[in-house]
């Protein structure tokens, strides 16, 4: 058996573990109770919302996937002069594309059909209900990495096949180059997923609380409000769907990029398609699926059932248990696969894992209750909206530092070990063992993905879950019992936007690098002289690409928000109305309207979502085409900074008001006369009006950047010939 085989098998046999273990979880959860006749009543209007979103939702993306990858394969075919390699771009762009919109489906699927279950176990205790949640929502992520790796893994060796050897590089260490459209496809679709499911929900979202909270004064989830339906709807399309397809994104993007990297070092080491050195080619996919192996260990070291008593306390031992894991593991892998750099690679690989903590602990910071930030903005909210936003945009802004700093050290130290190793041979791409080094330190930071991911996923299943109990009128002990899981829910949600756009920037990093070393490929087969690793910024075109970048980020985010205004401007309308039109739904002698709500919300998304979509896919393009590589470089470089500082703004910014909101509702908010200002005080209307501020930002714009930073390199990393 080659060494090549030997390192793709245990890859393969893990992935279907990956996905075995999916179907194991489903069929846990889907085994479960039900609870009663009105439990299931609310559970039928919540999946019926999300299924009809997700058909057209995913209708559309198909449409246009269709459309792109004809274009992109076309322009490919063209400039390599090579059809093949034009047909297999288009290929590996619909294959991707299919499997990131197959983990949104499935996984969302299982999560609507675990809210119930959720509730229904809510009603004996706090821990059986807490793993429900946890393995519905792991399902999503186990399937993320598992199909990520078994379509990376599949394309790679059906195109060797058809792969020759170029300028001395073997077919084995070239196919990565020519399978850089699965990059492209999963950016595609998370962009539009992320985008479309962050405007469908907070459309609901920002409906139902301002006429409802603020206008109506009912309590959050209450049936009466005709936007109910389609908030519980949104919390799944936008935390479910749409991180899945983001953290999807990173995978495939990370695996890729680590791949053309390692095609560099292959050669250096050697180039042998049968020596020790094809392991830098096969190290980027073993990785991942060794952190699949310690990312089910921690979730099976969740305490199932019992007497629990503090959800957070329990999810954060079972990452825990996935971080060290996923070291160890990581520290073996280097050990039997790398020829070279075993120690140093494996350092960066920890690094990585290290960074990923670092992000959590951060986001825990400032959207927690019980740090200052959150604190600063329940005290504001005494004196008002607008020192309570005033106060929440500090707080946003300031989150930038620490987030900035640990990527920094982040990438300079795994850099500068990487330069550590030595090998035999030149490289084509100066410093490539160093850009490995920060390859490697991406790849330790999404060895916990599929874990991350059952926590991000346990937020929305919890919140459906409290929607559930709250519209079935089941009794205040069973509430309790949800609001605690709402309450940890939150705090993952924001954990792992955080943890999202830690991977996004690291992930952009290797990518920009992989762009360059495609261009001096290029270059070099072409017999174009140029020296692809220096960009410099004196050059006006770097600079203007770097200030189209920067000015990128912030239209999208601008374009994103305004979506959710215009959107949740109809939703407000239309609650409005049924107020009027219907005097007996305040009095609970008749039922809203709800499946107006929601289709309000779906066309919403879909009308919405063009023009910022076509907006991040057509400017790489045209500063590329117009300016040329090296004002594609700059726009990536700038685009990638001014994107991860302004996500981190608007993330933590937004769940820190979020959270400031339910704090105050919790009674943690005590006045100067020693009052409680709860619930219904204008104390708490001021937090409703900065959380609604904060909605778009935390679940709309901000998570969208992370998939628009990443979607800049892999569009410039397909289409780089054509920029030179």
């Amino acid at each position: 058996m080659s060494l090549a085989a030997s390192y793709s098998i245990p890859v393969l046999i893990i992935s279907l573990l990956g996905i075995l273990f999916a179907l194991w979880l489903s069929r846990d959860v889907f085994a479960r109770d039900t609870g009663t006749d009105e439990m299931r009543d609310v559970a039928n209007r919540i999946f019926t919302g999300a299924i009809a979103y997700l058909r057209r939702q995913y209708g559309t993306i198909a449409k246009l996937s269709i459309v792109v990858a004809i274009v992109i394969g076309a322009l490919v075919g063209y400039l390599e002069q090579s059809m093949l390699r034009g047909v297999i771009t288009s290929l590996a762009f619909l294959v991707c594309a299919l499997l990131s919109g197959l983990c949104g489906w499935i996984g969302m699927y299982v999560a609507v059909k675990s809210n119930i279950r959720t509730a229904a176990a809510a009603r004996r205790s706090l821990g059986e209900s807490m793993t429900v949640a946890l393995r519905g929502g792991a399902v999503s992520g186990f399937l993320v990495v598992s199909l990520g790796l078994l379509g990376v893994l599949g394309v790679y060796w059906v195109v060797n096949g058809f792969v020759p050897s170029i300028d001395g590089m073997a077919p084995i260490g070239e196919t990565p180059f020519w399978i850089v459209g699965l990059a492209f496809g999963a950016s595609f679709v998370a962009l539009f997923a992320q985008l479309g499911g962050g405007i469908y929900t907070k459309a609901a979202d920002v409906g139902a609380d301002l006429v409802g909270k603020v206008e109506a004064g009912i309590p959050e989830d209450d049936p009466r409000n005709p936007a109910v339906i389609a908030d519980l709807v949104g919390d799944n399309v936008g935390d479910c769907a749409g991180r899945g397809a983001d953290i999807f994104e990173s995978s495939i993007a990370e695996m890729i990029g680590a791949m053309v990297l390692g095609s560099g070092l292959f050669l250096a080491a050697g180039g042998s398609p049968t020596g020790k050195e094809v392991g830098f080619l096969f190290f980027p996919l073993v990785v991942p699926a060794f952190g699949l192996i310690a990312s089910l260990i921690g979730l099976l070291s969740v305490r199932s059932g019992g007497n629990i008593k503090d959800p957070m306390d329990e999810m954060n031992k079972g990452f825990y248990v996935s971080a060290v894991i996923g070291a160890v593991l990581l520290v073996v892998a280097s050990y039997w696969i790398l020829p070279f750099g075993k120690l140093e690679y494996a350092i960066c690989g920890i690094i990585g894992l290290i960074t990923s903590l670092a992000f959590l602990y951060i986001t825990q910071y400032y959207t927690s209750g019980k740090y200052r930030p959150v604190k600063t903005i329940m005290k504001s909210s005494e004196t008002g909206p607008a020192t309570n936003i005033i106060s929440g945009i500090s707080v946003g802004f300031e989150t930038t530092g620490l987030s900035a700093i640990v990527i920094a050290i982040s990438l300079l130290l795994s850099y500068w070990v990487g330069l550590k190793v030595e090998f035999p041979g030149e490289f084509i791409f100066a410093n490539s063992n160093g850009i490995f080094g920060t390859a490697v330190a991406t790849m330790g930071m999404l060895m916990t993905a599929a874990y991350i991911l059952a926590m991000d996923t346990f937020g929305p299943v919890t919140d459906n879950a409290g929607g559930v109990v709250e519209m079935s009128n089941q009794p205040e002990s069973v509430r309790a019992v949800t609001d605690a899981l709402d309450s940890a829910g939150n705090t993952t949600k924001a954990l792992t936007k955080g943890y999202a756009v830690g991977t996004a920037a690291l992930a952009a990093f290797l990518l920009f690098s992989a762009f360059l070393q495609e261009v001096q490929r290029f270059a070099d087969i072409q017999g174009i002289e140029l020296q692809a690793d220096i960009v410099n910024l004196v050059n006006p075109k770097v600079f203007v690409g770097g200030l189209l970048g920067a000015m990128l980020v912030f239209v999208f985010a601008s374009l994103a928000m305004r979506a959710v205004s215009r959107a949740a401007g109809d939703m407000i309308e239309e609650v409005r109305r049924q107020f009027r039109s219907n005097p007996g739904i305040m009095a609970g002698t008749s039922q809203p309207d709800y499946g107006a709500c929601v289709d309000i919300s779906v066309k919403a998304s879909l009308r919405e979502m063009v023009v910022p979509g076509v907006l991040a896919v057509a400017t790489p393009i045209l500063v590329g085409l117009i300016l040329g590589w090296e004002a594609a470089a700059g726009m990536l470089m700038i685009g990638t900074i001014a994107g991860v500082l302004v996500a981190n703004v608007l993330n933590n910014g937004g769940g820190a008001w979020d959270n400031a909101k339910k704090m105050i509702e919790s009674g943690a908010l005590v006045g100067p006369d020693g009052v409680v200002q709860g619930k219904g005080s204008p104390a708490h209307a001021a937090s409703v009006v900065g959380d609604t501020v904060g909605d778009p930002w935390k679940d709309t714009a901000g998570p969208s950047l992370h998939v628009l930073i990443k979607l800049l390199a892999t569009i410039t990393l397909v289409l780089a010939p054509l920029f030179l």
